[in-house]
């Protein structure tokens, strides 16, 4: 059986995932076979198997970095918030049901074999395991029954690196208040501490570090700087919201929904040498883009609402009748059509009207819709037209289907690569276009197709902003990763961690 080391944080967002993946390079550089787990992600940034099963974004990419193929036994349960009070239950990538928080908390001990039968799967077939947690393990109020936090350590057997962001300031009290919190046979299982996200002169952090291994009692095994990796995010606690609204030769602008999935389909066009990728929540952030780009959501309909009540729909509708580029995907697709309608209540319920710029209807269905795809553009309308042949691939998750009105135009042929049916998928008109397909950018022909397009749309020359091959831009991104880390950790210290286990 593997040996096992976990990483815990002070609270969400102190950067689990990111060192987690960290890791899992420098241990798969080291020669060890290694995979990440995380028992239970809460996140609506998803990935589809080769199987066609669902799994969180963030173990995907740490499978990335430790060099293996992405597994549900790395993210046995996945819950996606489908509102305030209530997420789908996602387990061994099948879609169990809606649960409240309330109804979830009591339900989830139950998931406990489940959850040990992925990582005694995983632990069987590897030299090591990093599992991340979730929150904080100081979570007083969901510490009963946890299967994520201290109580997935125990039952691995896992020492635990906990890590404080202190970026966000407070990063003493942040790791002494947590230690303090936990039990004492929780404290016993704490081997190491991580600063993480400092930017600046170590040597004046060093007094306060020495004062929070004494107060503690658990040496710090690394200040780990604030590093600009492009990998990645988990969820909606991204920093790419936030970036900067300056406008790039080409101006690309992703509508930032409140219940906005898979973001991660834009990463690629974010690495691109001239293009702005802007995620706008008001109109007068929008501007006047070249491109809008309507991303996926766990909740169509709502998110469309939102969209109306707060005049950016009309925005939107007002740049496609300037004949801007519309593009939407899944959710953001699902939109642009004439009607949308949820007779078995899978969203609100109801029916309501689309933004009108595709001529078709959408119904949400209870069964969901988990596959990869290859295939091709089609012959394409508008500024677009360029892109007529590229191949594309990516995957499908989604609730809803889309049904087509005469005359509509096909955007793609695409043949599912779990059941290997041929099919169409998308639509198009003028210059609006949508499609089901996570990840139609990922691929260098079709970032470097729409660099073109726009470019020659816009009369400009852009043969020096090439794109690059997304797939090794990754790559070298986690050797980065881990070479920073190896610079700023004590890795001597984390491998006799890791070796020496926790006391029985």
């Amino acid at each position: 059986m593997a040996k096992a080391i976990m990483v815990q944080g002070t609270m969400s967002n102190a950067g689990k995932s990111l060192l987690a993946a960290g890791l899992c390079r420098i241990f798969r550089q080291d020669g060890y076979r290694v995979a990440p787990f995380k028992s239970q992600n809460m996140a609506l940034n998803s990935f589809i198997t080769e199987e066609g099963l669902e799994m969180g974004r963030a173990q995907v990419m740490q499978a990335e970095a430790a060099g293996i193929a992405p597994s549900v036994k790395m993210n046995p349960i996945l819950l996606k918030p489908t509102n305030d009070v209530g997420s789908q239950v996602i387990v061994n990538g099948e879609v169990l049901g809606t649960m409240s928080a309330r109804d979830y908390f009591k339900f989830k001990k139950e998931l406990v074999p489940k959850v040990m039968e992925a990582y005694e799967e995983l632990a069987a077939e590897n030299d090591i395991i990093v599992i991340e947690g979730a929150g904080s393990p100081a979570e007083i109020n969901l510490k009963e029954d946890d299967i994520v936090n201290m109580g997935m350590a125990k039952r691995a057997k896992a020492p635990v690196l906990l890590v404080g962001d202190i970026d966000r300031g407070g990063v003493f009290a942040q790791l002494i208040g947590t230690v303090m919190l936990l039990e004492e046979d929780e404290r016993k299982m704490v081997k190491g501490l991580i600063v993480n996200k400092f930017r600046g002169d170590k040597t004046i952090l060093d007094p306060g570090i020495k004062m929070l291994e004494e107060r503690s009692g658990v040496p710090v095994v690394g200040v780990a700087p604030y590093l600009d990796i492009q990998v990645e995010d988990e969820d909606s606690l991204t920093e790419r919201f936030e970036g900067h609204q300056e406008r790039g030769i080409l101006d690309l602008a992703v509508i930032r929904l409140p219940r906005i999935s898979n973001f991660t389909d834009f990463n690629p066009l974010e690495s691109i040498p001239g293009v702005s990728l802007r995620y706008v929540r008001h109109v007068h952030e929008l501007g006047s883009p070249d491109m809008i780009l309507l991303p996926g959501t766990k909740n169509t309909m709502e998110d469309l609402l939102w969209m109306r009540q707060n005049g950016l729909e009309a925005a939107v509708l007002k740049e496609a009748a300037k004949g801007k580029i519309i593009f939407g995907i899944c959710g953001g697709y699902q939109m642009l059509g004439e009607t949308l309608s949820d007779p078995h209540h899978v969203e609100a319920g109801g029916q309501i009207k689309g933004m009108g710029l595709l001529p078709m209807d959408t119904v949400f269905v209870e069964a969901k819709t988990r596959t990869r795809v290859q295939g091709h553009f089609l012959e394409l309308p508008g500024i677009l037209h360029s892109m007529s042949g590229i191949p594309l691939e990516g995957y499908e998750i989604h609730m809803g289907t889309s049904r087509p009105n005469q005359d509509a135009v096909q955007a793609s042929k695409i043949v599912d690569q779990v059941t290997k049916e041929e099919k169409e998928d998308g639509l198009c008109a003028g210059n609006v276009y949508g499609t089901y397909v996570h990840g139609v950018f990922d691929r260098e022909e079709v970032t470097q197709g729409l660099v073109k397009a726009l470019g020659d749309w816009k009369g400009i020359d852009v043969s020096q902003m090439t794109s690059v091959d997304f797939a090794a831009f990754k790559e070298s991104q986690y050797d980065i990763l881990a070479a920073e880390l190896r610079r700023h950790l004590d890795m001597k210290k984390i491998y006799e961690i890791l070796e020496t286990g926790i006391e029985e």
